[in-house]
C-alpha cells in the first residue's frame, strides 16, 4: 500500500473497531505489501487492508469459517468478538482476525511445517466453496507477460522464456490428470506463523484447486522431502511453473513484493539456468 494511503487506512481500522466495541488506543503496522497488516491494541486484533476493489476478502472469510469447522486444521481464526464480514470505511476493505503471539516461521521444524500441511488439506478436503483453479493464476501472469505495457521493463528475450515455460507447464500439469483439491495456493514460510497453538497459515485469499504439488513447490525442498505420496516428476514441473508465476509477478510496475526486482532477476537466473528446479525460498532468500 503507498505510504500516502497508510494514515487512511489506520484511520479506517481504528473507526471500524469503535463501531465493533472494540478498545482501540493504537494501531501498529506489521507488514505492508498488496495489503496492510496492522495489530490493534488494548484489544489485540489482526487487520488486513486492502482498497475496495482489489481484494477477495470475502472469498477467504468463506474459506476460513470452512475451516473452523475442521477440528485441528491449522489455520488462523477470525476474530471471534465480532461479525465475520469485510468491513468497508473510507474506500479500504478490512478483516478482523485473531491476534497470535509468534516467533519467526522460520523456527518451524520441516516435519512440523509438512505435518501442518497435510492436516491443512484434509481440513480443505472438507471445505465446500467455489475456488478459482490454479490455471487461473497461471492465466493471469501469462496475461501480465503477454502486455508490454504492464511489464515494460522487461526483456524480450526473457518475456519469451517466460511465456513458453507458462504454456507448456500448464498444459503439461494439466494433462497428467492428478488428483485435485482446494489448496492454500501460497503455503511458503511467509504465510506460517509459529505460535503457541503451532504452526497456522495465514493469507487464505489466494486459495485455489489443483494438485497437491502445486501447494508443495511453494515449500522448502526439506519440508515437501516429509510430505506423504509426492508425485515427484510433477512436484519439479509445478517447481518449475511456480518459478515463472511468481517472476511474471515481479516485473508487474505496481508489484509491492520488497526488492522485488531484484528477486525478478534471481528467478529468471533460475529459470535460465535449468533443472533440478530449485525451491522458491532458496531463490527468493
Amino acid at each position: 500500500m503507498e505510504a500516502s494511503d497508510i494514515s487512511r487506512a489506520v484511520a479506517a481500522v481504528k473507526s471500524i473497531a469503535a463501531r465493533c466495541d472494540l478498545p482501540i488506543d493504537d494501531a501498529t503496522v506489521i507488514h505492508n505489501s498488496n495489503k496492510l497488516a496492522l495489530r490493534i491494541l488494548p484489544c489485540d486484533v489482526f487487520a488486513r487492508v486492502a482498497h475496495v476493489g482489489r481484494e477477495v476478502a470475502q472469498f477467504e472469510i468463506e474459506v476460513a469459517q470452512g475451516l473452523a469447522e475442521s477440528e485441528g486444521c491449522p489455520v488462523a481464526a477470525l476474530d471471534p468478538r465480532v461479525a465475520p464480514l469485510v468491513y468497508q470505511q473510507d474506500g479500504f476493505a478490512v478483516t478482523l482476525w485473531t491476534y497470535y503471539g509468534t516467533q519467526t516461521a522460520r523456527e518451524v521444524s520441516p516435519a512440523d511445517y509438512a505435518n501442518a500441511l497435510h492436516r491443512l488439506h484434509a481440513g480443505m478436503r472438507r471445505v465446500a466453496v467455489t475456488a478459482p483453479h490454479f490455471t487461473d493464476r497461471v492465466a493471469e501472469a501469462q496475461h501480465l507477460i503477454s502486455s508490454r505495457d504492464r511489464t515494460p521493463a522487461l526483456a524480450d528475450v526473457d518475456r519469451a522464456l517466460l511465456t513458453n515455460t507458462l504454456r507448456s507447464l500448464r498444459r503439461s500439469i494439466v494433462d497428467r490428470g492428478a488428483a485435485e483439491l482446494l489448496l492454500h495456493g501460497e503455503p511458503h514460510p511467509g504465510n506460517l506463523l509459529s505460535t503457541s497453538n503451532g504452526p497456522l497459515f495465514i493469507d487464505l485469499e489466494t486459495c485455489c484447486r489443483g494438485p497437491v504439488e502445486f501447494d508443495l513447490a511453494h515449500v522448502p525442498e526439506e519440508v515437501s522431502d516429509r510430505y506423504p505420496n509426492v508425485d515427484r516428476a510433477l512436484l519439479r514441473d509445478c517447481r518449475n511453473l511456480v518459478l515463472a508465476m511468481v517472476a511474471a509477478w515481479r516485473w508487474d510496475p505496481g508489484d509491492e513484493f520488497p526488492d522485488g526486482r531484484r528477486a525478478a532477476h534471481r528467478l529468471l537466473s533460475a529459470l535460465r539456468e535449468g533443472p533440478p528446479w530449485p525451491s522458491l525460498d532458496v531463490v527468493m532468500d
